[in-house]
């Protein structure tokens, strides 16, 4: 369980493909921290730490993961989000985040405005996944407030602290992002559809 707020950015070092995983190694200022099997969200994604070396640490994404997530798209010396499990009894400072991609969506749009950002992103509504103004949706890992919210698209708005700290600053119109829709929304859709 995270709260999608990003602790810091990490560095793909190494990607080694076995079969239909993909194993993922990543340098960070909290890799030499963390612990064999402890879980952490990677842009959104809640995967199983497998091994350590110094600043590095090593996780495996499968097949089921690769299909729902962008990770597939990574490259050596791209910047990934990271963010350690939330510690029970601590703030809740983002919202629950489960770190299970419900699946991507695309940046049609990004604009200034007065000092922070506004960003487009448009995803396949026949997954049955929806946002709503002022609701909870996780990009890329990232705990964010919905702004403005349509049947396949929806818009945030970015402070500068998040811009600067988390990939944001580099995403381009056309990127592929990991969405996590709120959990309670998705329950709620659930029981909707079948009353």
């Amino acid at each position: 369980m995270f709260t999608g707020i990003i602790e810091t950015l990490g560095e793909i070092k190494k990607l080694d493909h076995e079969g239909n995983n993909l194993h993922i190694t990543v340098g960070s200022l909290i890799s030499s921290e963390l612990q064999i099997d402890q879980s952490v969200s990677h842009n959104g994604v809640c995967l199983t730490v497998i091994s350590l070396d110094g600043n590095t640490h090593t996780v495996t994404a499968i097949e089921e993961t690769l299909q729902k997530s962008n990770l597939e798209n990574l490259e050596v010396g791209r910047k990934i989000n990271l963010e350690r499990a939330m510690i029970l009894g601590s703030r809740l400072d983002g919202h629950i985040v489960q770190g299970h991609v419900d699946q991507t969506g695309t940046c049609t749009a990004m604009e200034e405005k007065d000092g922070s950002w506004i960003f487009s992103f448009e995803y396949d509504a026949s997954l049955n996944n929806v946002t709503i103004e002022k609701g909870s949706i996780t990009i890329d890992g990232v705990s964010l407030t919905v702004v403005d919210s349509d049947t396949s698209n929806f818009k945030v708005a970015i402070i500068p602290y998040t811009y600067e700290r988390t990939r944001f600053h580099s995403y381009k119109i056309g990127d592929t992002v990991n969405l996590e829709f709120d959990v309670i929304g998705k329950y709620v859709a659930k029981l909707m559809a079948s009353s």
